[in-house]
This record gives structure tokens, C-alpha cells and sequence, in this order.
């Protein structure tokens, strides 16, 4: 059910059939005026009839009041009236009956056809009673004011109430369309308004995702190589003192290097929310000419802004973040296939940061493993492989005591599928860990 249609079923606050109770008080007056002017016709229709003045007060009485029954059976209100024609009763209720009758929603052919048997009948009782004055001298007009005075008399009691009832439905369904056409309307703008927030939140569901996979990339592997370097520093700080302070410029140096990633992508994230209020606000003030649905669209926009703005890293780092591996103690090698060359931003970062996840979980799971990183330059793809072999100590990564939050293989998943490339991930034959992964490269 409309929402129209729930206002007119809660409107029903009138008596019986009636509406409105102002709709019963106007029936109820409508009828008492023609009763009483059905009792005052009834009078000379007695007398012409030979019946009793009463008889005829009370048949004009009871005739006139069915004019009450308009709304609800207008059929039977026209046929009364056309039944009382012969008597010269029911003027009045015939009009209101045929008006009623052509505003109702009801058939043409029922319109018509009962418009026409009250011309006919108006015609006729018109026609005989004219020449009837005319025979008794009452009226010395011409034989043309016969069919003129019936014709005239016809029209004037059945054509206008019906033009203006046919009116007055036309323009009541009209406005009932139109009423059911905002609603319509207003159920769009909500259906809208819901989608627009459901893509907002989509949108800040997959920008915090990605917030929270660039720092897990960032934090993961600089810590990790801080963990390992402190946990070397503490196994040679008597023994080798001079080894000591190397790994402890180290560490100094990876500290550093994670606070410098770790502020640069904060000021973008500021950038980025910065851009996002200047776009909301505008977006506020043009909120009349805008529509709902590009509230969600220039969320999305707003995230990948962001994601556009970062810098860096890039492939040609991949040298300098294996030397930090190696410099950790992990006896890693790296391989390239191919003819060097550059990529678009988001497709280095992402082979990059695959690269850099794998080796901060062999930190993790496989520390003092024999580790293998290939880099393949293709035609239309880049390929990455990072492989460990079997630890030499199983305890090794416990006891360095890295935590594992579980997301590592998750985050490169997600970078690589949203690139349409393929991520594979699993051991080895032989015991080890192997990370697969290719990057369109366009």
C-alpha cells in the first residue's frame, strides 16, 4: 500500500460510509432539501393524480431522502430520480445524483447510459407537459417552442452536472496519481539515500583496510629487523663488542627508517582527510543539485586519492631491502630475470611490499633460514617468488619472540587480487615456505 493510500485508510473518521464527517453534514443537507422539495412537488402531483395531499407529502418525503445515499449508491440515486421524473419531482436530485454519478469511478458505458435514459425522460415529461399548457392556454407561443422548451430543458438538467462530475473525477484521479507518483519518488530518494550510505561505508571499510595493511607492511618488517638485530646485540655484547655497536647502529637505523615511512604515510592520511572535508562541505552546499548516489562515489574517489598520493617504494629499493635481511643475519639471494624497467606506482609498490612481507615472515617463522627472492620481468606481467628453506632451528623464531598477527598473507592477498594478478602461498616439498605471486603490467 501506498503512502496515499495509508492516509485515506487512516481518514475514515465519518459515520458509515462517509469519510469525512463534513461529507456526512453535506449529504445529510442535500437530502433534506430535496426531501423537502420532493414533498412540495408532491402536492400538485397529488392532486393530479386524485390521490391524498398527505399520500403525495409523504411519497416526496421518502423519494427526496434517498438523495443520502449518494456517495454510496449513486446508480440507485439517478435511477430514483429518473423514476420520479413523470411526477415533476427530484430536480435537485437528479443534478447531484448524475454529478455524483460521472465524479465516481465507475464504467462509461453505466455514465452514459443513465445519463441518457434522464434526458430522455427529462425530454419526454418535458415535451408532453409543455403541450399540455400549450392545449390549455397557458402558454401562445409557436409549435417550435415545443421541441425547443424540451430540448433546452433536457440539456440544461443532465449535461452540466455530468460535464462537471466527469471534471471533477478527472482531476481527483489526477491528484491521486500524482500523490502516488511522490511517493514513488520519495521511496527512490530513500532507496537511493540507503545505497549512497551503504557505498560510503564500503568505501571506508576498504580505506581503512588498506590503512591498516600500508602499516602493517610498514611497522611489520622494520620491527621485525629491530627485534633481530636486539636480540643479536644481546647474544654479542660481551663477546664482540665491536659487532655489538654494529648491530646497534642498526637497529638506530631501522627505528628511524620506520619512523620516517610511519610519518610520511600519516601526512598523506592527513592530506587525504583534509581533501575529503573540503569535498564534503562542497558537496553540502550543492546538496540540491547533487544526487545522493555520488555521495558513495566520491568516497570511493576519495580513498583511492589517497592511495594515488602515497610515494613509493619502488622495485629499484628491492637490492637495498635484501641487504637489510642480510644484514640481520639471514643468508638471502636475489635473482632477475628479464629487462629492467618501470611499472606503474601502484604495481611497484605492491611487488615491493610482497617481497618485503614474505621476508618479515621468515623473520618471524623461519629466522637463519636460507631464503631465495626472484623477480622476473615479462612481457606483460611481473612475477615474484620469495623462498625459504627449512630453518636450522625449528625454535629459532620463538625464541627471538616475534609476534604474528596473522594478516601478512591476508594483506599481499588482497594487493595482488585488487591488481587482477594471482597469489599463491605454501610449503615446500622440502620444508620450506614459498610466496608466489604476478602483477599484470599494465
Amino acid at each position: 500500500m501506498t503512502t496515499t493510500g495509508a492516509d485515506h485508510a487512516t481518514a475514515l473518521t465519518g459515520p458509515w460510509w462517509w469519510v469525512r464527517w463534513r461529507s456526512a453534514v453535506l449529504d445529510v443537507g442535500l437530502a433534506l432539501v430535496s426531501a423537502l422539495e420532493c414533498a412540495a412537488e408532491g402536492i400538485p402531483f397529488a392532486r393530479d393524480a386524485g390521490i391524498p395531499v398527505s399520500v403525495g407529502i409523504v411519497f416526496g418525503l421518502l423519494a427526496g431522502s434517498v438523495l443520502v445515499l449518494r456517495r454510496k449508491w449513486p446508480i440507485a440515486v439517478v435511477l430514483v430520480a429518473i423514476a420520479i421524473t413523470p411526477a415533476q419531482m427530484g430536480f435537485l436530485m437528479g443534478i447531484v445524483g448524475l454529478y455524483t454519478l460521472a465524479a465516481a469511478e465507475l464504467p462509461r458505458r453505466i455514465i452514459v447510459a443513465l445519463a441518457g435514459m434522464t434526458f430522455l425522460g427529462t425530454l419526454i415529461v418535458t415535451f408532453v407537459r409543455v403541450r399540455q399548457s400549450m392545449a390549455r392556454g397557458d402558454l401562445t407561443l409557436g409549435d417550435w417552442f415545443v421541441p425547443f422548451a424540451s430540448l433546452a430543458t433536457s440539456l440544461g438538467l443532465t449535461a452540466p452536472p455530468v460535464l462537471w462530475g466527469l471534471y471533477v473525477g478527472a482531476r481527483r484521479r489526477l491528484m491521486e496519481s500524482l500523490r502516488e507518483r511522490a511517493d514513488s519518488l520519495e521511496r527512490e530518494l530513500q532507496l537511493l539515500a540507503e545505497r549512497a550510505e551503504e557505498r560510503a561505508e564500503w568505501a571506508r571499510g576498504e580505506e581503512r583496510t588498506r590503512i591498516a595493511r600500508e602499516m602493517h607492511d610498514v611497522v611489520a618488517h622494520r620491527v621485525s629487523l629491530m627485534v633481530v638485530h636486539a636480540a643479536a646485540l644481546q647474544a654479542v655484547a660481551r663477546k664482540d663488542p665491536e659487532k655489538a655497536v654494529k648491530n646497534a647502529a642498526l637497529v638506530g637505523d631501522m627505528g628511524r627508517q620506520a619512523l620516517t615511512e610511519l610519518r610520511e604515510m600519516l601526512g598523506v592520511l592527513r592530506s587525504g582527510e583534509a581533501a575529503q572535508r573540503r569535498t564534503t562541505a562542497a558537496s553540502v552546499s550543492a546538496s540540491v543539485s547533487v544526487p545522493l548516489a555520488a555521495v558513495g562515489v566520491a568516497a570511493a574517489a576519495a580513498a583511492s586519492r589517497v592511495a594515488a598520493e602515497e610515494e613509493g617504494p619502488w622495485l629499484s629499493e628491492l637490492e637495498v631491502l635484501v641487504g637489510q635481511s642480510a644484514a640481520a643475519g639471514m643468508v638471502v639471494d636475489l635473482s632477475v630475470e628479464g629487462d629492467v624497467r618501470s611499472y606503474a606506482a601502484v604495481i611497484e609498490q605492491t611487488a615491493f611490499r610482497v617481497v618485503q612481507e614474505a621476508l618479515t615472515n621468515v623473520h618471524k617463522h623461519a629466522a637463519g633460514a636460507k631464503t631465495h627472492v626472484r623477480l622476473a620481468h615479462r612481457v606483460a606481467e611481473i612475477a615474484m617468488q620469495v623462498e625459504n628453506e627449512p630453518p636450522p632451528e625449528p625454535a629459532s623464531a620463538a625464541a627471538a619472540g616475534l609476534p604474528s598477527g596473522g594478516n601478512g598473507l591476508v594483506g599481499m592477498r588482497e594487493r595482488v587480487l585488487g591488481l587482477g594478478g594471482v597469489f599463491v602461498s605454501g610449503p615446500t616439498d622440502a620444508g620450506g615456505f614459498r610466496v608466489s605471486a604476478v602483477i599484470p603490467a599494465a
